[in-house]
């Protein structure tokens, strides 16, 4: 159980923060990087949320899962599996958590009319913040697959399984919320030339 009493702390005030297994990092660390940018992806979910609260009910419902699960998928990257005891079960991202995810893109994309060009960022005010959030959680993901692939780091391979749908889902909502496609802005290469 969370329990926060005091917001600062000071011990971050040299710049390093604390892993879940009491490891000091510095703040610049590709792995406090990866958290940190699943928050920010969290973050701006949250702000699309203020435009699908009343419009969207059932894509809101969706995101507050996912936001549940961002900071799932968080602490379980704070907490790397090193095999030593932690004195605690850390969480873990588990493929359920995926599995629910491609579930709901499938379910929001069956309401669409297939593509014959790249989507552009925008359309709604929800659209575009859906967007936002789509490409703040690639981040995420890329900086995941980066500590992923780094000597001496371990990290959940269903973390990057979950980032990777998240950012799938952003895109069909998005397309959702803009009139189920009808309103999507699409890419016409070359137009301006």
């Amino acid at each position: 159980m969370v329990k926060l009493n005091k917001i600062y702390t000071r011990t971050g005030d040299k710049g390093t923060t604390g892993l879940g297994s009491g490891e000091r990092r510095p703040k610049h660390d590709l792995r406090v990087a990866a958290y940190g940018t699943v928050d920010e992806a969290s973050s701006c979910i949250g702000m699309a949320r203020v435009h699908t609260y009343s419009a969207h009910p059932d894509i809101d419902a969706i995101l507050l899962r996912v936001q549940n699960d961002l900071f799932d998928l968080g602490a379980d990257l704070a907490s790397p599996d090193t095999g030593k005891d932690l004195g605690y079960e850390p969480l873990r991202v588990v493929p359920s958590q995926t599995a629910r995810v491609e579930r709901d893109i499938d379910t929001l994309n069956a309401r669409l009319r297939p593509l014959n060009s790249f989507v552009l960022p925008g359309g709604s005010p929800s659209a575009a913040a859906l967007h936002l959030a789509r490409t703040v959680a690639r981040r995420a993901e890329r900086l995941i697959v980066e500590l992923a692939q780094k000597d001496g780091e371990h990290v959940n391979v269903e973390t990057i399984r979950y980032m990777n749908r998240v950012s799938d889902l952003l895109f069909v909502a998005a397309r959702v919320v803009n009139d189920n496609g009808e309103a999507d802005v699409l890419w016409v290469p070359g137009q301006n030339r």
